[in-house]
């Protein structure tokens, strides 16, 4: 069975609003959809976390090596296109589409055998797994709502990101955290993310280690991107003298980028994002190599449907995981598959035991969001 074609839908009118520095709107252009097809008809599917035009041109760069390929064997046809056009996207927007196209090819290699791909990555260490619910910051009333709202919808997890915390000053900071924490009670685990990500991003190593103990006060779970992203060294010291755990990677690409962090031990928990880092096979190797290291993988999932069945089978496969993303609410989780996620009532997510990823793809909603 080879490949036969691949196709490309962008998502837009659902995007969730604000966050970065010119904040997102709904018809923001951040997710595509990729579709692999056989030439006998079957069809795996796959998400990549940035823009239609970047995966249309990367796809079409990837191309005249991916078309004819075995659609069994997504590792090795990854790497191949990794490997093919190193001199032209050693990481960025050539490895998100591949990230996609790898996806992809995980599902429809768990179709082609019947079963589900966390079996075919190595077996099922769990058959659920604790989603957070992942939102932004806001305005300490509109905050208070939407952590309300959150937890009214099952999860006994969240985590808070990006503006305003971190961009006005500690007390602001504190008031924020202090109303999460009033908001959902002393049950509910609370997760930080500052968004270090960001444009020209202000704080350093002092604010970061003021901040962390200010949040440990308030029992967080984790303080994630309180640094940019490259500040190796700023992380190992963080990690070293911060009283909480501190996690970062969401925007880093190939596992090579990846090692640096985990053989140094610069964090506590690693968040590679599979529809960014090279797809569900350069995942699972990172998984592996902090395990290893002894160091706690959580996958990053601020993305689509597609993209939080892979985290659920990539967690399932790995011997220590606790938590995957979901981005809440969002019609690219909630609506574009027939069958949506549902939180039972311990705060869990079932990992998906159909064949592949173990999710279709809601035809009627694409028409709504697609382009």
């Amino acid at each position: 069975m080879k490949i036969k074609e691949i196709r490309i839908t962008g998502l837009r009118g659902g995007t969730v609003e604000g966050g970065w520095v010119d904040d997102l709107k709904p018809e923001d252009d951040l997710h595509t959809i990729v579709e692999v097809v056989s030439d006998e008809g079957l069809t795996g599917v796959g998400s990549v976390y940035t823009s239609k035009a970047l995966v249309e041109g990367a796809v079409k760069l990837l191309g005249p090596i991916l078309l004819g390929e075995r659609t069994d064997e997504p590792a090795r046809v990854s790497e191949k296109l990794r490997q093919t056009f190193f001199w032209q996207g050693r990481g960025g927007s050539v490895e998100h589409a591949i990230s996609g196209i790898d996806i992809a090819l995980w599902d429809l290699f768990g179709k082609i055998c019947n079963q589900p791909v966390s079996r075919l990555l190595g077996g099922n260490y769990r058959d659920r797994i604790k989603p957070y619910g992942s939102i932004l910051f806001d305005e300490p009333p509109r905050l208070r709502e939407k952590l309300q709202a959150t937890a009214a919808r099952g999860f006994k997890a969240i985590k808070l990101g990006w503006r305003p915390f971190g961009r006005r000053d500690a007390k602001t900071d504190e008031l924020l955290i202090q109303t999460a924490r009033d908001a959902v009670g002393p049950k509910v685990e609370l997760m930080v993310d500052a968004g270090g990500s960001e444009q020209f991003w202000p704080h350093g190593y002092k604010w970061a280690l003021t901040t962390a103990k200010m949040l440990a006060n308030y029992d967080v779970v984790w303080f994630e991107e309180a640094l940019p992203p490259d500040d190796l060294e700023g992380f190992i010291e963080l990690r070293r003298h911060a009283p909480l755990p501190i996690s970062t990677g969401e925007v880093l690409t190939r596992r090579q980028s990846f090692r640096p962090f985990l053989e140094r031990h610069a964090v506590d928990i690693i968040q590679p994002d599979c529809t960014k880092c090279g797809g569900l096979t350069e995942a699972l190797r990172i998984a592996w190599m902090a395990y290893d290291h002894n160091i706690l993988y959580v996958p990053h999932g601020w993305n689509t449907a597609i993209g939080l069945a892979a985290d659920l089978h990539l967690t399932a496969a790995i011997p220590v995981a606790r938590y995957v993303e979901y981005l809440t609410p969002s019609p690219y989780i909630e609506e574009i598959v027939t069958e949506p996620f549902r939180v039972d009532a311990e705060g869990f997510l079932r990992i998906p035991e159909k064949p592949g990823l173990g999710i279709e793809l809601n035809r009627e909603a694409l028409k709504r969001y697609g382009f």
